[in-house]
C-alpha cells in the first residue's frame, strides 16, 4: 500500500485583488477581514493543501504584520491589467511582504505575479502590457507570471498549480 503524503502550504495573496474571494467562494471571513480558503491539488505523489490568505487589496491590511505573513510558503502578487495604479503598487507589496515575513532567504523566496481581469472589455481597457509585467518579473529574479481572469476562471488553476510546485520546491531546499 502506498503512503500518500499530505502537505499544507500557506499562500499569501497581496495586491489589487480580492482574488480568492471571487474565485473560490466566501467560505471564511476571518475577523481580521482577510479571506481564507483552502484548495487541494495533487502533485506527483503528494496531496497538497493550499491555505490561501487574501487581503483583497486593502491597504489597511498592510499593517497586519508579522502574524499574518509568518510561515508563508509562497506570496502571490496580483494586479489588475486595466489599472496602472495596481501595477505601480507591486513594488510596495513585494517589499512589505519581505519586511513582514522576513524569510530566511529573501532572494529565493517564491513569489508569483498574476495579471488579473484580462477578460474585461475584450482586452480593450488594458493599460499594462504583458511585456511590461514580464520585465518587472525579470527584475525580481524571474518571478513566474500568469495572466488570469478569476471571473472567467481563465488560467487560475495553472497559476495555483505553479504556486504549489514552486512552494514545494522551496520547502525541499530548506529541508536539506
Amino acid at each position: 500500500m502506498s503512503v500518500r503524503r499530505r502537505t499544507l502550504l500557506k499562500v499569501i495573496v497581496l495586491g489589487d485583488s480580492g482574488y480568492v474571494h471571487k474565485k473560490f467562494s466566501q467560505q471564511y471571513k476571518a475577523t481580521i477581514g482577510a479571506d481564507f480558503v483552502t484548495k487541494e491539488l495533487q502533485i506527483d505523489d503528494k496531496l497538497v493543501t493550499l491555505q490561501i490568505w487574501d487581503t483583497a487589496g486593502q491597504e489597511r491590511f498592510q499593517s497586519l504584520g508579522v502574524a499574518f505573513y509568518r510561515g508563508a510558503d509562497c506570496c502571490v502578487l496580483v494586479y489588475d491589467v486595466n489599472v496602472m495604479k495596481s501595477f505601480d503598487t507591486l513594488d510596495n507589496w513585494h517589499e512589505e511582504f519581505l519586511k513582514q515575513a522576513n524569510p530566511a532567504d529573501p532572494r529565493t523566496f517564491p513569489f508569483i505575479l498574476l495579471g488579473n481581469k484580462i477578460d474585461v472589455d475584450g482586452g480593450n481597457s488594458r493599460v499594462v502590457s504583458e511585456k511590461k509585467a514580464k520585465e518587472w518579473c525579470a527584475s525580481k529574479g524571474n518571478m513566474p507570471y500568469f495572466e488570469t481572469s478569476a471571473k472567467e476562471d481563465y488560467n487560475v488553476d495553472a497559476a495555483f498549480f505553479c504556486i504549489a510546485k514552486t512552494a514545494l520546491a522551496n520547502e525541499r531546499e530548506h529541508d536539506m
